[in-house]
């Protein structure tokens, strides 16, 4: 009896000491288990720290260089503010001279439309003066007129009359016959009123060449041409119109204003040509 009461008595005893054993082990293997979390996270946020100083190191370099680079900026600035003075300084004063120059150029255009004005009138004057001129002389010249002998234009101001020489002159002849003074005699009157133009006479002959005894008085259609156109000025001259508005020319054959191949071309080219020109 008491053999079984010690040997339960041990028994329970090294179950007591078993079960102590078991609850010791379990509460190290958890702070082995905590200890090692511990050091992961140690270790982890060591990792993070140091990232995080590299970062830190990082952002002091730029924020370093952004200071440097504000400090430029604002150097720049303060440069280009006083440059952008000075510019806004010189286009004031530009635009202060272009206004003076506005108003000078408004005040000589005001002016220049004024003279434009005043020789519009005058060239409208002279216009009603040169038509003037044209309808009179369709008004003495109405039967050599009619009759085709006697040609009279008007264009742009410029106003000819063209006079076949067979009119006025005997063939071979620089003479102006009878029958041609009272022709020219009707155009004296009007050609007088003429002030503001010059009164150019001009001799035109055709193709045919002078031959035979008529060679001694007129070597080439130049000559005849001349003589012809000078005893018409001359007679102009006679009848009071001022010398000064009064020049003759001569072309000779060289300036046609019909066919030299018929009759009635060689005709129209022989003529007088009493033209209104601009005064030089």
């Amino acid at each position: 009896m008491i053999k079984r009461l010690l040997v339960y008595l041990v028994c329970s005893l090294f179950m007591l000491s078993a079960s102590g054993c078991l609850v010791a082990e379990s509460k190290y293997l958890k702070k082995v288990e905590e200890a090692d979390a511990l050091s992961k996270a140690q270790t982890e946020l060591q990792e993070t720290y140091n990232k995080l100083v590299l970062e830190n190191t990082a952002l002091k370099a730029k924020f370093n260089r952004l200071t440097e680079d504000a400090a430029v900026l604002a150097a720049d600035k303060k440069q280009l503010e006083g440059i952008l003075r000075a510019k806004s300084d010189t286009l004031l004063n530009n635009i202060s001279e272009l206004r003076q120059q506005v108003a000078e150029l408004k005040v000589e255009n005001s002016k220049l439309n004024d003279n434009i004005s005043e020789l519009q009138r005058v060239k409208e004057e002279k216009v009603k003066e040169v038509s003037g001129t044209y309808e009179q002389l369709l008004a003495n010249m109405k039967n050599e007129i009619a009759q085709g002998q006697v040609t009279i234009s008007e264009l742009k101001g410029k106003l000819t009359v063209n006079m076949e020489a067979a009119i006025l002159f005997d063939s071979g002849r620089a003479d102006v016959k009878p029958e041609g003074l009272e022709i020219l005699n009707k155009m004296v009157e009007t050609l007088k009123k003429v002030t503001d133009k010059a009164i150019r006479i001009e001799g035109h002959t055709d193709v045919v060449q002078i031959t035979g005894a008529l060679t001694r008085t007129f070597p080439t259609n130049w000559e005849l041409s001349a003589a012809r156109a000078i005893n018409v000025t001359k007679f102009l001259q006679q009848q009071g119109i001022d010398p000064l508005n009064l020049s003759a020319a001569a072309f000779a054959e060289h300036k046609p204003v019909a066919d030299n191949g018929t009759k009635e071309g060689r005709a129209k080219n022989r003529r007088i040509e009493i033209t209104l020109v601009a005064k030089d």
